[in-house]
């Protein structure tokens, strides 16, 4: 009797921007710390950079843009018929800069996760590093952090959380090392949350990185210089 065939994860990661997490992802699949595979990348920018990324890891990649006049709940649903025909397992938005509409997520129920670069409950939406740092300045913060949290619904930012890890904010940073620890935190806590929701028994706690991963990030350098994820 044959062996069950083994099932590899199918990924598709959407990125609008620099595609650093991306990268991330990608390297943790070849380097074998992901069983996984990013079948494709969709953009709704046709200059992200995450599309180069792709193309130089053989992976296939698709630009979406919105067409004139259209709204967000007919070019969500253009998008998911796309995103479907990968056959996804896991949809991954890493820098995804597009709050997505029930006409994309009604095609994948709990099969989308999203990275943001906050804890839960803060500074939900775009710019949440900047935010974070000019209230550092401003001596009304003292931390920040990354999530990983599932997509069920149009709230922004507010999906179970996976996985978190609070970063402190240094009285030598400047905003472009602290940056960097995010960045750094991100790509790790990324791997994680997919590689949890891989396991067949879930992740086991929402903070996937150990307690000490939050200090190493705040000395680990990442030439990512882009303001969101």
């Amino acid at each position: 009797m044959p062996a069950p065939s083994h099932h590899v994860t199918r990924l598709v990661v959407m990125a609008s921007g620099t595609g650093s997490n991306l990268q991330a992802i990608l390297d943790a699949c070849v380097g074998g710390e992901l069983d996984a595979e990013v079948v494709a990348v969709v953009s709704d920018n046709d200059n992200a950079y995450a599309l180069k990324r792709a193309a130089d890891a053989g992976v296939p990649s698709v630009h979406v843009g919105r067409h004139a006049g259209e709204d967000r709940a007919d070019y969500d649903a253009r998008l998911a018929d796309i995103v479907s025909g990968f056959a996804p397992d896991l949809i991954v938005l890493a820098g995804w800069m597009r709050i997505l509409t029930n006409a994309f997520l009604g095609w994948f129920p709990d099969e989308v996760i999203n990275l943001h670069p906050a804890l839960p409950g803060e500074l939900p939406g775009t710019r949440a590093v900047e935010r974070a740092w000019h209230e550092a300045l401003a001596g009304e913060r003292t931390h920040t952090g990354v999530m990983v949290h599932r997509v069920p619904d149009e709230g922004v930012d507010t999906g179970p959380v996976l996985a978190s890890v609070e970063i402190p904010i240094n009285l030598d940073d400047t905003f472009e090392s602290l940056q960097a620890r995010i960045h750094a935190a991100e790509h790790r806590l990324l791997v994680e949350a997919i590689k949890g929701l891989m396991d067949p028994a879930g992740p086991d706690t929402p903070d996937a990185l150990p307690p000490d991963e939050s200090a190493t990030a705040n000395h680990e350098l990442d030439d990512d210089t882009k303001a969101t994820t």
